[in-house]
C-alpha cells in the first residue's frame, strides 16, 4: 500500500484527535503502525494517577501506545516573565529528569535522531524536552549552552508577552525582534538547538525567520489567512520558515476558528492550506496537548 505523505498527515492527525478509541479501529492501517508519529508540542500526563505520582498508570500506559504516538515534544517550565525564571527552570528540569527515571521502560528522552527510531523500534515514547520562552535565558546567552546539556533540544523565543528577545503573540504594541533576539537566535544556532517560533507576535516571527540560517519551527500553530487570529501565522512568515528547510505544526486549539469550537474539518483545513503554501514536507502536528485531551491532563505535566 503506497501511502503519499498529505495522506499521512492527514490520517495522524485524525488519529490524535480520536485518541484510543482510533488505535483500536485501525487494524487494517498496517502503514500507521510501521510510521513514526511526532507530535511537535504535545505534553507529558496521565489522567490516572495522582497529581504528585510519577511513575505513569498501567492504563495510562496503555492508552498512550494505542495512539500510536512515536514521539512528542515535552515544555520545560517556566514560560512568562516571573520572578526567578532560571531558578524556576532549573526545578522544572530536575523533576523532568525524575520523571524519566521512574519511567523507563515507557518513556525514552531523545537526544537524537537515531533515539526517534530507537523510541520505535522498542515501543515506548520518545520525548525531545524544549522551552516555550527564552525568558530562563535572558542576557546570560552561556546558559543555551547549560540547557543542551541538561538535554533542552528546542527553544522557543518568546511567550505570549513580551520578553528581552522580542514581542511575543498577545503584545499590541507588535515591536518585533530585539537585538537581544538577534543574539539569542545566533546562540541557538551556534548551540545546534532548534528555534521555535511559536507564540510570537507577526512581526517577530517574520524578522526571527529571515534572520534564522538553520532550519526552524513553529511548532504549534494555524493558517492566519483562514482565521485571522494573533496565535495564527501568515502565510509569508509560512513560506519564510519552509524556505529555510523548517516545519510548520497545526495545533488542536480553539484558535483554529473564529468561534472557538473548531471541529476535524477545521483543522484539516489548516494543514491543508499549509501544505500548499509551504509544501507537504513542511507540515506537521504540534497538538499543543499530547497524547490524552489537556482537560484531563494533571496542570503539573501540562504544557
Amino acid at each position: 500500500m503506497q501511502v503519499d505523505r498529505r495522506t499521512l498527515i492527514a490520517t495522524g492527525a485524525a488519529a490524535l484527535v480520536a485518541g484510543p478509541a482510533f488505535a483500536q479501529r485501525r487494524a487494517s492501517s498496517a502503514w500507521y503502525d510501521r510510521a513514526i508519529i511526532i507530535d511537535g508540542l504535545g505534553g507529558l500526563g496521565d489522567p490516572y494517577t495522582p497529581e504528585e505520582q510519577l511513575r505513569m498508570s498501567d492504563r495510562g500506559w496503555i492508552e498512550t501506545l494505542q495512539t500510536g504516538v512515536t514521539v512528542i515534544r515535552d515544555t520545560v517550565m517556566p514560560v512568562g516573565n516571573v520572578v526567578d525564571p532560571w531558578g524556576d527552570y532549573q526545578k522544572a528540569i530536575a523533576e523532568k529528569k525524575n520523571i524519566f527515571n521512574a519511567n523507563p521502560d515507557y518513556l525514552l528522552p531523545v537526544k537524537s535522531a537515531a533515539d526517534i527510531l530507537k523510541a520505535k523500534r522498542e515501543k515506548k515514547l520518545g520525548v525531545i524536552v524544549g522551552t516555550q520562552d527564552t525568558s530562563m535565558v535572558g542576557p546570560e546567552l552561556d546558559r543555551l549552552a547549560q540547557l543542551k546539556k541538561d538535554g533542552v533540544l528546542t527553544v522557543q523565543l518568546t511567550y505570549n508577552n513580551r520578553n528581552l528577545a522580542g514581542d511575543g503573540a498577545l503584545e499590541p504594541a507588535n515591536a518585533g525582534l530585539s537585538k537581544l533576539g538577534r543574539a539569542t537566535i545566533e546562540r541557538i544556532e551556534a548551540e545546534k538547538l532548534l528555534l521555535d517560533l511559536s507564540h510570537g507576535g507577526a512581526r517577530t516571527m517574520a524578522e526571527a525567520a529571515a534572520h534564522a540560517k538553520r532550519p526552524l519551527v513553529i511548532s504549534h500553530t494555524g493558517a492566519r489567512a483562514l482565521t485571522d487570529h494573533v496565535r495564527n501565522t501568515s502565510d509569508e512568515t509560512i513560506k519564510a520558515v519552509a524556505d529555510k528547510g523548517g516545519v510548520v505544526g497545526v495545533y488542536f486549539m480553539p484558535f483554529l476558528t473564529l468561534d472557538s469550537h473548531p471541529k476535524g474539518e477545521d483543522l484539516l483545513r489548516h494543514v491543508e492550506h499549509i501544505a500548499n503554501v509551504a509544501g507537504e514536507d513542511h507540515v506537521g502536528i504540534g497538538t499543543d496537548n499530547g497524547p490524552f485531551r489537556s482537560s484531563s491532563m494533571p496542570k503539573r505535566r501540562k504544557s
